[in-house]
């Protein structure tokens, strides 16, 4: 699959030719990574941090919320690779600090060993030490470390030459042989280059072709993609943000294109062609985000619905009306904006003292409450005044769920002592 990668230079976007000569500059990355993130990780190169001149930190924690990054650039040592954790980022890339003695101490499912190669050896200090080793060598002497290696041919970087197919192969079964799986960069320009390498189970890393529009973003998403269909055509079924399945439609290259270009939910009728979901009952939606399915026939789109809801039935899903807590959080979030008069919602939407007491009062119910059917009972009114409270601060549960996501990529544990009680006045 594709990496579409952001290369920060003085906080900006830019794109360079051998590592060296700026062919572009995109400006603001932000909005490129929330349109990249839609199609998975992007990969956020800190160039300044890796010249030793200067940093781009500010920036990449800023894009961190936006998308799911694997981040790179100037990380020399366990603590810079651990800060990044920290900060959120779902993976980070090492190259001169990719030592087993650094390698030992990080997870090394979230690690991505980078190694340049100029025709196969493997070079430093910005391209401009050569080593003697080859990368083949290299891979293989920190099997076990690492649960990714990321291999750019530097002679082909940023000038979007290609690729060489049958080194890629070799790097691919060195990789498998490493139990870690392989991204390349430097040359990839067509969707058939993509697709090859992902049948050798190569991801590709692009920059260049995507800024200058050789490569366009969903041609590229899609290029692995099979169909059984005589029409082309991908079942897609479409989830909210708590994964929720909403229901089923089709996605065609054209509604693809459209969808990821403009972040809406659109897809492809068999008998309307491409179409907008919303367009006429206003329940539209944004798009947060495609993946494709283990056997690259299937897509799941996540999106943002609006009421009322994914079915032409005005239902939440083609199957009806969902249950359980997402269905709790938008009942609370629809009283906030009408609650009936004297409603126990309407008294605590309306009463920041009275939800305050009954969160305290319940939560102390639920830490004592011993058998099943208490503890059952308890948490259910603990749920609802939770429910209760976000619908009151505009924030919705599945921002909570992002939250305890990014919260578990972090390194770092705390300790979770217990706060001391506040003393009670005389």
């Amino acid at each position: 699959m594709i990496v579409p990668s952001i290369d920060l230079e003085a906080g900006s976007a830019v794109q360079l030719i051998g590592g060296e000569i700026r062919a572009l500059d995109a400006g603001d990355p932000r909005p490129l990574a929330e349109r990249f993130g839609r199609v998975g990780e992007i990969a956020v190169v800190d160039l300044d941090a890796a010249r030793g001149s200067g940093t781009n930190g500010a920036t990449i924690r800023d894009l961190l919320p936006r998308a799911r990054c694997r981040v790179g650039g100037g990380i020399r040592s366990a603590e810079d690779a651990i800060a990044w954790f920290d900060a959120g980022a779902q993976r980070v890339v090492l190259g001169t600090a990719a030592r087993p003695d650094v390698l030992c101490r990080l997870p090394r499912e979230r690690v991505i060993v980078a190694l340049d190669a100029l025709h196969g050896e493997v070079v430093v200090d910005g391209w401009r030490t050569r080593t003697a080793t080859r990368v083949a060598e290299r891979m293989a002497a920190l099997a076990g470390l690492a649960g990714e290696y990321l291999v750019t041919f530097v002679e082909r970087e940023g000038r979007m030459a290609g690729i060489d197919l049958a080194a890629c192969a070799t790097l691919a079964q060195v990789a498998r042989d490493a139990g870690a799986r392989l991204t390349i960069a430097g040359g990839v320009t067509t969707p058939a280059e993509i697709a090859a390498l992902d049948r050798l189970g190569i991801d590709a890393q692009v920059g260049m072709a995507l800024y200058t529009g050789r490569l366009d973003l969903a041609d590229a998403f899609a290029a692995p993609l099979t169909s059984d269909r005589v029409d082309g055509y991908w079942p897609t079924v479409v989830a909210d943000e708590r994964g929720v399945a909403l229901g089923l439609a089709w996605s065609s290259l054209a509604s693809l294109r459209l969808a990821l270009a403009q972040g809406a939910g659109i897809y492809h009728s068999r008998t309307r062609g491409t179409w907008a979901k919303g367009e006429t009952s206003g329940a539209t939606q944004a798009l947060l985000g495609v993946a494709v399915d283990c056997d690259r026939d299937a897509l799941r789109f996540t999106v943002r619905q609006e009421d009322p809801g994914f079915c032409h039935r005005a239902t939440r899903t083609c199957w009806g009306d969902d249950a359980g807590l997402g269905m709790l959080a938008r009942r609370v979030e629809a009283r906030a904006r009408a609650a009936p008069v004297g409603s126990y919602s309407a008294r605590l939407l309306g009463d920041p003292d009275l939800l305050e007491a009954k969160l305290r009062e319940e939560a102390g119910e639920l830490a004592v409450a011993g058998t099943f059917a208490d503890i059952r009972h308890e948490a259910a009114d603990v749920l609802y005044l939770v429910a209760v409270a976000l619908a009151r601060a505009g924030v919705q549960l599945a921002d909570v769920e992002t939250e305890l996501d990014r919260r578990a990529l972090r390194w770092t544990r705390r300790a979770g002592d217990a706060k001391p009680a506040p003393k009670e006045a005389p």
